[in-house]
């Protein structure tokens, strides 16, 4: 078998090419190599005979053309990801994310591709005041970044519904592990109690979000691609949900690290009060479950990984004028006086 992944070298996409690779299936990475698309989270899977790296743009026709060529299904990873990033500029959101998506699925039913797996977001459903958002739940992103990804999801969902083309959805919850780039919570958090420098921390801090380790979430948006009922939308949860403020406390303790590092800023735009999906659907449909069930573990982990790969993210962080720069952007005009 032979899979176009695009994004392959961004945080998710990266442990999905290796997973996939180790199960003996050939790989086509078409990756911009954007700020967060890191040629090292493949770095040991590079020269693999069933590896193949294509520079492009999903939104560029020729590229996704070249990078398409004889293979049998697409999955799409490729995105704008980060909230803050889509309230800083929104357009860069709605372009890579939609029209993207839309460049993909053209190609896709031109080579009548086995299957078409469009990676989303529980972010879509909004924040869930109690219980735990289905797959058929109302809908009500709330940011740019979530509502071009429901975008591309109903998208796609419109070329199975109107082309018969083989399409399944998943939405996905947080998702932590080795690799991720340095703005999200909990690589900024570890990197910035490493450095002794402040962390900042959204609101009150007790926004709460369910943690899905990154091996688990390749694992389920495989599982999918290979067993998922085209038309169907799978939930993917870790079912590890967790105040924000705890998990900064969880990391601090673990890296022997001062609570008064923590820094509670002004609360980000729009900001959603809790994430819970259900997803029983995967479980009893297709058999997936998760391997590593407890965050507190995963974390720990996660914690240990970046302690010992300061080569992989010092050169981002360290004298990088772009990620200072974001950094700024976003947190100079948010810090306030607080108290952990």
């Amino acid at each position: 078998m032979k899979v176009l992944v695009t994004g392959g070298c961004g945080f998710i996409g990266s442990h999905l090419v290796r997973r996939l690779i180790s199960q003996r299936v050939n790989v086509v990475n078409l990756d911009k190599l954007t700020y967060a698309g890191n040629p090292a989270n493949v770095a040991d899977v590079a020269r693999s005979p069933r590896y193949r790296f294509v520079k492009g743009d999903i939104c560029d026709e020729r590229a996704v053309s070249r990078a398409a060529k004889n293979v049998d299904g697409i999955i799409n990873l490729a995105a704008e990801t980060h909230v803050d990033r889509s309230i800083l500029s929104p357009g860069a959101f709605v372009r890579t994310d939609m029209l993207g998506t839309y460049v993909l699925l053209e190609e896709a039913r031109r080579r009548k591709v086995k299957f078409f797996l469009q990676v989303s977001t529980d972010e879509v459903y909004g924040s869930v005041d109690r219980g735990a958002a289905r797959e058929d739940s109302p809908v009500r992103p709330t940011n740019p970044y979530s509502a071009s990804k429901l975008g591309a999801d109903r998208l796609a969902y419109s070329y199975f519904a109107t082309y018969g083309l083989p399409v399944v959805v998943t939405r996905g919850s947080n998702t932590y592990g080795p690799n991720q780039y340095p703005e999200k919570l909990i690589p900024l958090t570890i990197i910035r109690a490493m450095l002794g420098q402040p962390i900042p921390v959204y609101g009150d801090g007790k926004n709460v979000r369910d943690w899905l380790h990154a091996e688990d979430h390749a694992r389920a948006i495989w599982t999918a691609a290979r067993k998922g009922r085209p038309g169907e939308t799978y939930n993917i949860s870790g079912r590890c949900p967790m105040e924000n403020i705890r998990l900064v406390r969880t990391i601090l303790e673990e890296l022997d690290a001062p609570a008064s590092l923590i820094q509670f800023v002004r609360d980000r735009e729009g900001h959603d009060r809790r994430y819970a999906i259900d997803d029983e659907k995967i479980r009893d449909e297709l058999g997936w479950r998760q391997t590593e069930p407890h965050a507190a573990n995963g974390v720990t982990k996660t914690v240990q990984w970046y302690v010992a790969r300061r080569d992989w993210w010092e050169p981002l962080v360290r004298k990088n004028e772009a990620f200072n720069k974001y950094f700024e952007a976003q947190y100079g005009s948010r810090w306030k006086r607080g108290t952990p």
